[in-house]
């Protein structure tokens, strides 16, 4: 049976033309607000996507561990690296820095649904207590917001240079025997040649 592709001239594995509008543009949208980049876009359906994936991945990490797991620390006492990751996902992971501001400030962190979300640990003390009071939970927590921060790298990455388009192996084979079974006439070849030749003389 002939592929339909085939039959009506269509590549169905041809790229497809994207808009990517401002590239620098949708680069900052994107980290601001996973999604936000692609949905400037008009690719609304993989922004939508992408924005509730790591969003859910990412507010469901930082509830395992009552709102602490992600925190902006850089002193003597702790160099927090895991922040670098989690602040990929922008302005969800912003009010950290606001926080630790804060607290090095020797000002007191501000609640939000009663707990100080995001501050750091004034010192190894409570660090050890939230340890305790949240066990497991607590890396877990840290490890998804982890997560989700380096999956929106890959988004804003995704949304600054376009989508990548790949050939499937399966369809290269295909290609491949139908150009040994029916391979080129020299009429195809002259007009390749003629058009490389023009090609070569417009640039």
């Amino acid at each position: 049976m002939a592929d339909q592709s085939s039959t009506t001239g269509e590549d169905r594995f041809a790229p497809v033309q994207v808009d990517l509008k401002n590239p620098e543009l949708a680069f900052l949208l994107a980290w601001l607000l996973p999604g936000a980049g692609h949905i400037y876009q008009g690719r609304v359906g993989k922004g939508i996507l992408f924005m509730v994936c790591i969003l859910f991945t990412f507010f469901v990490g930082l509830s395992m561990g009552g709102g602490r797991v992600v925190y902006a620390r850089w002193d003597m006492s702790e160099k927090r690296l895991p922040y670098l990751c989690q602040i990929g996902v922008g302005l969800p992971a912003a009010p950290a820095l606001y926080q630790a501001y804060r607290v090095k400030n020797r000002e007191p962190a501000l609640l939000l649904f009663g707990v100080p979300l995001m501050a750091p640990p004034i010192n190894d003390h409570e660090l050890g207590q939230l340890h305790r009071e949240y066990g497991f939970r607590f890396e877990m927590g840290t490890l998804y917001t982890m997560i989700a921060g380096l999956l929106n790298v890959l988004v804003i990455f995704d949304a600054y240079a376009g989508p990548v388009f790949v050939i499937p192996e399966k369809e290269k084979r295909r290609r491949q025997r139908g150009n040994k079974e029916d391979p080129p006439t020299s009429a195809d070849e002259t007009a390749s040649d003629t058009t490389e030749a023009t090609s070569t003389a417009d640039s």
